[in-house]
């Protein structure tokens, strides 16, 4: 999605907060949606990433969910705002932004390409564990596609543009039409957990089968659109009939929250297939070593988090 916002922090520039008077040097645009621009600032000797807002009041939104996601910190949820205030852009002009943490990490899709199909089912997990997270602090992430996921060492997930992160109950604030429940007529635009599983389901079908999605956005007329498109190209692909069952019950909306959608994935992580054949697909081969570095992982990311 682009955006009209037109204003550009140049590398080397050095931003002032206006009322904290936090200093920020501009290193490089990270990226940009339609509320905003992100980009990578360095503050003594450190790095984050600054989002530059159009509009005060919808970037205030965005700072509520990360504020809201910052009390459960006693729960495992690492701190990921650290200030926010305005600051006077090259025209002049005041605009509101905020500072999180920057990830660094790359594209899921760019992930999986250099890393291999196999770590998909621990990278999947990991991020049904973000959305669970959001909903437990009563939210929906609304946006969730590719784009919007990092992965880092391990198969650690982090989730970016909170543009489209919606209180529950609440219209979706920000959507991709392809991710989208109601673009498929599988349900409303509605903020509830089943929403973020229906996108996560078109997610994985994304990664796997990526022509045959694009194939049912060019052929089927909107009225035609319907889950069962979706729950096709899944039983069908060799790729994804490991996960056929789980994605109907997903596309279905039969998972009440991603913590019980979690679940059912892990157990598909440790269900040993007896009957596997040389057409097994690369990344079910890939479930044992896939629970093992889970463990690893939690390890590595616990003793991090602690220094």
């Amino acid at each position: 999605m682009t955006t009209s916002f037109k204003v550009e922090l140049r590398r080397g520039m050095v931003v002032t907060g206006k009322w904290k008077q936090g200093r920020y040097k501009v290193d490089r645009l990270l990226g940009e949606g339609a509320n905003g621009k992100v980009y990578l600032v360095q503050r003594d000797r450190s790095w984050y990433a600054l989002k530059l807002g159009v509009d005060a009041v919808d970037l205030q939104s965005e700072i509520n969910v990360l504020q809201s996601l910052a009390k459960q910190k006693q729960h495992g949820q690492e701190t990921f705002l650290f200030d926010v205030d305005d600051l006077y852009g090259p025209d002049g002009k005041e605009y509101p932004f905020y500072i999180m943490r920057y990830v660094l990490g790359t594209t899921l899709g760019d992930f999986l390409k250099q890393q291999g199909m196999e770590w998909f089912p621990l990278v999947g997990l990991n991020l049904l564990g973000k959305l669970a997270k959001l909903h437990q602090a009563g939210w929906v992430f609304g946006d969730l596609k590719v784009e919007n996921v990092l992965v880092a060492d391990y198969g650690h997930v982090e989730l970016v543009d909170y543009g489209g992160v919606t209180a529950s109950g609440k219209g979706i604030r920000q959507f991709t039409e392809i991710y989208d429940r109601g673009y498929w007529n599988g349900g409303s635009r509605s903020a509830d957990p089943e929403y973020d599983l229906f996108s996560f389901g078109v997610l994985c079908i994304q990664l796997h089968e990526p022509k045959r999605l694009h194939q049912l956005t060019v052929e089927l007329l909107p009225l035609n659109r319907s889950t069962g498109e979706l729950i096709q190209i899944a039983e069908s692909s060799q790729a994804l009939k490991p996960i056929a069952s789980w994605l109907s019950k997903a596309f279905a909306g039969q998972y009440r929250n991603a913590e019980e959608a979690s679940s059912a994935w892990r157990l598909l992580m440790h269900r040993r297939d007896t009957r596997r054949t040389s057409k097994t697909p690369g990344w079910l081969k890939g479930l044992a070593a896939a629970s093992a570095v889970l463990l690893g992982t939690s390890v590595y990311w616990l003793l991090r988090n602690g220094l």
